[in-house]
């Protein structure tokens, strides 16, 4: 098996024995849209976050719910090791919650300790009934992909380096927005002319991305051509949500002859986040490291 990047290692070895994370600074937060965000139409309940500490040990998530004004929390990576890649990561949840925690803010840790600057993006839940194809989550999505290109020099970042990474709903998220990057979510966006396509993705256990009527093909809204952007897909074979999603994603790319990768587990279930489990479906940051080395995102170290 192919040495893995050292960094990855010594990343690991500090989160097992609890030694400080690496973030070089306190994360930022900036809200997605001027004003009330498009489509919105009217208050929700109050937004709620769960604040309580979180207990691995128990499965413990902090959660966010009712999200009617979508933010975007950067986590910038240390200068010292820092390489100009950043990632967007949508947080699962079934589009009702955000695991804001075990899909999150652990996971910008994790990108941070690999160079990677990272980029919480808390899109609009629950979906509304008036939005049955998540529209206004997508809208979300695209702002976010613009507005880190729009503002790639001022954090440091390679415009042609950013990628999205999701998790179950937020994987069908960041698959759409790859694959529907040339899709007018809004008409409305003052950064319509910056490109809305992400460079690269990375999707985690995603849900809904099979077609209704046949599961061995993509939902419709996943058009999938040779302008799609480099993928790499982990599932588990006994997830509740059927790896044949991440099966048909990996056929359609390399049908189109887009670079792809995809790790099925034997076991593993779903909904682990980067927390240990007894299966060894938690080393899959290991495989996303070492796909990001092959495709010039990150450096191996020396």
């Amino acid at each position: 098996m192919a040495s893995l990047p050292r960094i990855v290692v010594f990343y690991s070895l500090l989160s097992l024995f609890g030694i400080a994370k690496l973030t070089a600074a306190e994360p930022q937060v900036i809200q997605l849209w001027t004003g009330q965000a498009p489509g919105e139409k009217g208050p929700l309940a109050a937004e709620e976050g769960d604040q309580a500490p979180k207990d691995e040990a128990k499965g413990r998530v902090q959660r966010r719910m009712n999200v009617s004004v979508p933010t975007l929390t950067v986590y910038p990576a240390d200068p010292a090791n820092a390489n100009g890649t950043s990632v967007i990561i949508a947080p699962g949840g079934g589009y009702n919650i955000l695991a804001w925690d075990l899909e999150g803010t652990e996971v910008a840790e994790w990108l941070n300790g690999v160079g990677v600057t990272a980029f919480v993006l808390k899109y609009r839940v629950p979906k509304r009934p008036d939005d049955p194809t998540s529209l206004l989550p997508f809208r979300d999505a695209q702002r976010t992909v613009r507005i880190v290109r729009s503002r790639a020099s001022e954090w440091k970042l390679d415009p042609e380096k950013i990628g999205m990474l999701g998790f179950s709903a937020g994987g069908h998220l960041a698959a759409k927005t790859a694959c529907g990057f040339e899709t007018k979510a809004f008409d409305g966006d003052d950064l319509s002319a910056t490109s809305a396509r992400p460079n690269f993705a990375v999707l985690v256990y995603p849900a809904y991305l099979n077609d209704k009527k046949d599961p061995t093909k993509l939902a419709p809204e996943l058009p999938v051509s040779d302008k799609t952007p480099p993928m790499i897909m982990i599932h588990a074979g006994d997830d509740r949500i059927d790896a044949q999603g991440s099966i048909a994603m990996y056929q359609a790319l390399k049908a189109n002859k887009v670079q792809a990768e995809l790790h099925v587990y034997g076991a593993g279930g779903h909904g682990y986040g980067l927390r240990k489990t007894a299966n060894p479906v938690h080393s899959w940051p290991d495989r996303v490291a070492a796909w990001m080395v092959t495709q010039k995102l990150i450096k191996e170290a020396k």
